[in-house]
């Protein structure tokens, strides 16, 4: 019986570099990022609908999407961003449930859904358990300007863009606290895993 997890944080809480480390554990990570940027690749249907959404604007010169400049679009409206996300969620969602059901079929002991919006867009549904890595908003905040080179209004609005993650904190069935060194987080994961004897 395969063990679905449901990874979790919020933008700069080190989400990915927990999600690295199962590797070390041998479990396998579907990475919704990862699905998100093959279904907006020239030829995918969710492409050709943004493209007719937002308009060539937002395209590069070799017509691949420029996630920077439709990023600059739907930040500052809410109701271009839920656009956008009615567009990608429901191509990424089925490429997810796709290959989940590939490992379960396979016979894994574990599988990873690595999903920044695992609350907001109510997909708990498709894991067994939920893992939200946490940090601190002043973290965040300083991590967020330092790796992407916002300024502090621009991580603000792209902190506030989601769900805090306080509160995806409560609703999930584990924490894994990232405020501290990476070596902690890992020594966390580590025994959690072992808790819930999916290593």
């Amino acid at each position: 019986m395969t063990r679905v997890i449901g990874l979790t944080g919020s933008i700069a809480s080190g989400k990915s570099t927990v999600s690295l480390m199962f590797d070390d554990f041998g479990i396998p990570v579907i990475d919704a990022d990862k699905i998100s940027r093959e279904v907006v690749m020239p030829g995918e249907k969710a492409y050709k609908q943004i493209v007719d959404t937002f308009g060539e604007s937002i395209l590069r010169d070799d017509q691949s999407i420029n996630r920077k400049k439709l990023g600059a679009v739907v930040f500052e409206d809410d109701k271009k961003r839920r656009t956008l996300n009615s567009i990608v969620h429901p191509a990424v969602r089925e490429r997810m449930v796709e290959r989940r059901n590939g490992y379960v079929e396979s016979g894994v002991k574990s599988v990873v859904l690595d999903i920044p919006l695992l609350f907001e867009s109510q997909l708990t549904n498709f894991v067994d358990k939920t893992v939200v890595v946490y940090v601190d908003e002043q973290v965040q905040l300083s991590r967020l300007m330092e790796r992407d080179g916002y300024s502090e209004k621009e991580a603000y609005q792209r902190i506030h863009a989601q769900m805090p993650v306080k509160e995806k904190a409560e609703l999930a069935d584990a924490v894994i606290d990232n405020n501290g060194s990476k070596h902690d987080a890992y020594q966390q994961l580590e025994s959690l895993l072992r808790e819930w004897d999916v290593v």
